[in-house]
């Protein structure tokens, strides 16, 4: 199945914390859009493989509870957001990572789920971040953090969509943080 990661806005690291509280399905997982259902019924192939593709794009929304969330799998907080930053900012991944503390800020009781803070500066250069710009290290980052892998719809999506959730977080006083499921 894989590490899911849920890249959500809170208002504060006591809030992001208690995320830990949704389980195994993180702050807000995706139902699964109602073509699904209807391709399965009529047995249609095309439409099924619609119907995940739509399930499984990264696209910023707001939970049952009002929680910002952005679901993906594979896109680590720390390594991966980390080399996106050092696109983004200019400033040496090793730099980046002696800024980190090495804790994360919430673990649950069994060590399979936990919550990372996004870095301010991540979620700034995000947000300062033009769609031009923000399209442009999509290539080199997927070769320095995803080495084999084809630049695919997925990574610019969740570039994009990881913006938007910065950007619309500091507009409702939040911050980035990062569930993750082990």
């Amino acid at each position: 199945m894989g590490v899911m990661y849920d890249y959500f806005a809170a208002p504060s690291d006591d809030a992001a914390a208690a995320m830990l509280d949704h389980g195994p399905c993180g702050p807000g997982p995706q139902p699964p859009p109602p073509t699904l259902a209807e391709a399965r019924r009529k047995g249609d192939p095309e439409a099924l493989r619609e119907a995940y593709r739509q399930l499984h794009r990264p696209k910023e929304r707001e939970s049952a509870s009002g929680t910002l969330v952005l679901e993906t799998k594979g896109i680590d907080p720390v390594a991966h957001l980390g080399e996106l930053e050092a696109l983004l900012t200019g400033t040496s991944f090793d730099e980046i990572l002696g800024r980190r503390t090495t804790e994360p800020l919430a673990v649950d009781d069994w060590g399979s789920v936990f919550v990372e803070r996004v870095t301010v500066e991540m979620q700034t250069a995000l947000i300062d971040a033009t769609d031009d710009q923000l399209s442009a290290v999509v290539a080199p980052w997927s070769q320095t953090s995803f080495p084999g892998e084809k630049v695919n719809l997925v990574l610019t999506d969740f570039v994009r969509e990881l913006a938007v959730l910065a950007r619309t977080a500091r507009e409702r006083g939040e911050r980035l943080y990062c569930w993750i499921c082990v």
